[in-house]
């Protein structure tokens, strides 16, 4: 009901005295009041008076200025269809809403439960008002209930990804210390091969120095014991006396041929070879000796490896053959797909290794636990324990995931894949080697032995007949 007094209080205001609608075209008299312009010339055509219909002041001259505020207020209100009785009263009959039409979800009144026609209600469904209206009361609880629902539901994954931001940054966080402690023992390694070297060549330096010094101050004595030499040999020239000058030229010519030249040039060099050397590549291989993970090794297991695959003599590269070989079927050795383990299986530590795959059309490396199925048709998945990337034919490159593969788009073609296996830390990371592009990581608990694995592939498309090389390190 007090809504419906605001209602009524605000259309009192909008309607004209005249035409006791809403106003259309207002103007505003000298007086104050309002009204609809024609109202107020048609009112003064048949009076013939110009005279305020409400307080009945005249005036000489007419002034009518328009009242732009009051139009605008009542066109919206007239828009939004709101006039005295529109809440209590029925625009069909103007009698009081009394009931609710259920079918089409409408105030109506008692004639319009017999009323006809397009806009009649009769055979429709109706209630009372209040019930109507505590139906809808119940349906709003409902849908209060089901939005609060909603919320707690958006606010748990607020919650949740606030949790996830957090985890995000104290993962970059602890990445950052990773990276730059990883880069400050290479950076401790080169700095301290590079104050060696520059001590070395200190003191090769010195010592040389110090040699040729010592030679200088020789060739300085030596130097003003011919000065003297001279002077006295030109003192004895110019004696007059003939038989005292044959006398002690001879003395003279004795002496000198007794005096044995020691003088001699020391043309000691610093050893180039030692500092103008391949300083980088001995500088890598000190480096390497503190790498961790040291590059490894690895060679091939032909125990495991499926009768189809030819292992080389040395066991560091595998292809597809062009028979079945005889070999026992036993439980270690794959008999369907294209595998070979490594020789060397892992129960912690870090560990890398490079497999060069040329220009194959289809293979497959990672890593596998040791207890894993190896007969018959695999599933490659890592809930199953196999951890692997690869190339297919027809379906490109892949990470080997559950529920489905996940496609990987590598920014070049992989020559060399590089494989790095963190136990303790559970992580299996793939690379392209070429230029250590990340391909792929996964990320496990693992547990047991696990070993590297290796797939050349078959030759469906026969262009796969390289074979899969696991390379060694190069000038280690």
């Amino acid at each position: 009901m007090a809504s419906t007094h605001r209602t009524q209080k605000l259309t009192d205001e909008l309607i004209c005295p005249i035409c006791l609608d809403f106003f259309t075209a207002p103007v505003i008299l000298e007086c104050g009041h309002n009204f609809c312009r024609s109202c107020i010339t048609q009112c003064w055509e048949k009076t013939e008076t110009n005279s305020c219909p409400e307080c009945r002041e005249e005036f000489p001259e007419i002034n009518l200025r328009v009242n732009r505020a009051l139009a605008n207020l009542a066109e919206k209100v007239r828009e939004l269809n709101l006039n005295p009785d529109s809440e209590l009263r029925c625009e069909e009959h103007q009698e009081e809403l009394t009931l609710f039409c259920e079918t089409d979800k409408k105030l109506v009144c008692v004639k319009c439960l017999v009323a006809k026609g397009p806009r009649g209600h009769k055979s429709h469904n109706f209630m009372a008002i209040d019930e109507a209206a505590q139906m809808y009361r119940d349906k709003l609880t409902s849908s209060l209930d089901s939005t609060t629902k909603r919320k707690d539901s958006a606010l748990d994954t607020e919650r949740r990804q606030k949790q996830q931001i957090s985890g995000v940054r104290e993962q970059w966080s602890s990445l950052q210390t990773h990276i730059t402690s990883e880069f400050a023992k290479m950076h401790q390694i080169l700095t301290e091969k590079e104050q060696r070297l520059i001590s070395d060549l200190r003191e090769q330096e010195g010592n040389i120095l110090k040699s040729m010094e010592k030679n200088c101050r020789a060739i300085q004595q030596e130097l003003d014991c011919i000065n003297r030499e001279i002077s006295a040999i030109q003192r004895q020239m110019e004696e007059q006396d003939t038989i005292w000058f044959l006398k002690e030229a001879a003395s003279w010519k004795r002496r000198i041929s007794e005096r044995v030249n020691v003088l001699s040039l020391d043309g000691q060099n610093l050893p180039l070879g030692m500092f103008k050397g391949p300083l980088q590549y001995t500088a890598w291989k000190e480096m390497i000796e503190n790498i961790s993970p040291v590059p490894a090794s690895l060679t091939l297991d032909p125990n495991t490896v499926n009768p189809w695959l030819i292992v080389s003599e040395d066991r560091t590269s595998v292809r597809l053959g062009n028979k079945r070989q005889p070999l026992p079927d036993t439980l270690q050795r794959f008999d369907s797909w294209a595998f070979v383990l490594g020789s060397e299986g892992f129960t912690s530590g870090r560990h890398y290794w490079e497999v060069e795959l040329g220009d194959k059309t289809e293979w497959g490396v990672g890593v596998t636990r040791q207890s894993a199925k190896r007969k018959g048709d695999l599933d490659l998945r890592p809930e199953v324990g196999y951890w692997i990337v690869g190339l297919l034919p027809s379906r490109g490159y892949l990470a080997f995931t559950s529920p489905s593969e996940t496609p990987l788009s590598p920014s070049v073609k992989p020559r060399k894949i590089g494989v790095y296996f963190d136990y303790n830390g559970g992580q299996v990371s793939i690379y392209n080697a070429g230029n250590m592009h990340h391909l792929y990581t996964f990320t496990h608990t693992f547990t047991g032995k696990i070993f590297p694995i290796f797939n050349p592939g078959w030759n469906s498309d026969g262009k796969n007949i390289g074979p899969l090389k696991v390379c060694g390190i190069k000038g280690h």
